[in-house]
């Protein structure tokens, strides 16, 4: 297989498709709620295959991380969010409750 550089959120999110994670998940209230299906999850109801932090060459604000996720009913998609003063609240508090987290 030929060697990827994993450097740029782009790049993670084309690698990251091609293994399944096709939908787009974003946390709305106490849910996390596929784009795709609008099917509504728990943190109970989902696991995190894996994660990637990417931070902003020039500008901290920059910094994001993205969170390949597999829920219980099989579907896969991805989370972007913020990292550090750029995390969205409610995101970052909805994942601190997720207890299967793989890398």
């Amino acid at each position: 297989m030929e060697k990827v550089n994993m450097d740029s959120l782009v790049t993670v999110l084309a690698e990251i498709e091609k293994l399944g994670f096709t939908s787009q998940f974003e946390v709305n209230g106490k849910n996390l709620v596929s784009l795709k299906t609008d099917h509504h999850f728990m943190p109970d109801q989902i696991k995190i295959a894996h994660f990637y932090r990417f931070e902003g060459e020039s500008n901290p604000e920059d910094s994001s991380i993205m969170y390949a996720i597999e829920t219980n009913s099989n579907e896969k998609g991805t989370l972007v969010d913020g990292y550090g003063t750029a995390a969205d609240p409610a995101t970052a508090d909805f994942m601190r409750k997720v207890n299967e987290i793989h890398k």
